[in-house]
């Protein structure tokens, strides 16, 4: 069957606002199709063989009165509170045991009837017997009330499950942020210990410049003093070799003259040169010499008799005076 053939079979069983789907044979409800006609509000899909509603369904916001009697239903749409206009809502003869949280959103619904489902107990006990239209309506306040009184409990524990998930956060964003923080104060003294290092190593590689500086100063200082010390003492030194070399070659010509003279004297004593006139005063002066000589030895060793004398007394006297 087509899409098309079903809207026109749809649109054969419309009856003004509405349309009568019992006894189809249906296992789906065909909401495309009945999403066509926003007029009708009241759909009938009672006596089929429906086992769940799409999620779509909960789009057909128009609706005010749904027949579901009498099918397979084991469950409800989670969003079926969106059919805000839902009046009336029949669910007799089902498989179902609980309803949508979402189900206390039917804030419009005026007529529910539960009857002959497996429900659990606080809602069977909240639903009622559903004879007639009074225990009906009271059927529908009810069970709203049961619903709100769990949506507040759902509320509440998603509530302490989010205020547990915060403060889970919370205190994984503190740890996160302690964490940070001892990094970053890691980091900081870190870099405080490298800038202390590179300020120790700059102010040795200073000092050492200025080590090296000072010793280069006192060196070049001691080697100024020591140049000055050396030019004055080359001055000093220079100013007598001069004289030194005329001393010294006074020295040799005397010691030449002195050779000379005891080679003239040699000469005139030793050979037959010697009754010559001329070694005649030579020989004469060497006597004297050498008489002059011996006169100095005689008065040299009574100087050295008399100085030995004395000696001995004063070495005598002094170990007297100790005694």
């Amino acid at each position: 069957m087509s899409k098309n053939s079903k809207v026109l079979n749809l649109k054969d069983k419309i009856s003004g606002n509405e349309v009568d789907l019992s006894l189809c044979n249906l296992t789906e409800v065909p909401v495309r199709e009945l999403a066509l006609f926003p007029k009708v509000t009241v759909v009938d899909l009672s006596c089929n063989n429906i086992t769940s509603l799409p999620p779509e369904f909960c789009n057909l916001t128009h609706l005010v009165k749904v027949d579901l009697s009498k099918n397979q239903l084991t469950s409800l749409p989670d969003d079926l509170g969106n059919l805000v206009n839902l009046q009336h809502l029949d669910l007799y003869n089902n498989k179902l045991t609980n309803l949508p949280v979402s189900f206390s959103q039917l804030r419009s619904l005026k007529w529910l009837d539960l009857k002959d489902n497996p429900l659990e107990l606080g809602l069977a006990k909240a639903a009622g017997d559903c004879l007639d239209e009074k225990q009906c309506k009271q059927c529908a306040t009810k069970v709203l009330q049961h619903m709100r009184a769990i949506q507040e409990e759902v509320d509440h524990a998603r509530e302490k499950r989010l205020l547990r998930e915060k403060e889970l956060e919370r205190k994984r964003e503190a740890k996160q942020r302690e964490r940070e923080a001892r990094e970053r104060e890691a980091r900081k003294r870190e870099k405080a210990e490298e800038k202390e290092k590179r300020r120790k190593e700059y102010n040795a590689q200073k000092a050492a410049l200025a080590a090296q500086e000072q010793q280069k100063k006192k060196s070049e200082e001691k080697k100024k003093k020591n140049g000055q010390a050396a030019d004055k003492k080359v001055a000093v030194e220079s100013k007598p070799k001069p004289r030194r070399s005329v001393i010294g070659l006074i020295f040799k010509l005397l010691l030449l003259l002195l050779v000379g003279l005891a080679g003239v004297a040699a000469v005139c004593r030793l050979t037959d040169l010697q009754k010559e006139a001329f070694c005649l005063p030579i020989n004469a002066a060497v006597d004297d010499g050498l008489s002059w000589a011996k006169e100095q030895q005689i008065v040299l060793r009574q100087l050295v008799q008399n100085l030995s004398t004395a000696a001995k007394e004063f070495l005598e006297s002094t170990q007297t005076s100790k005694n």
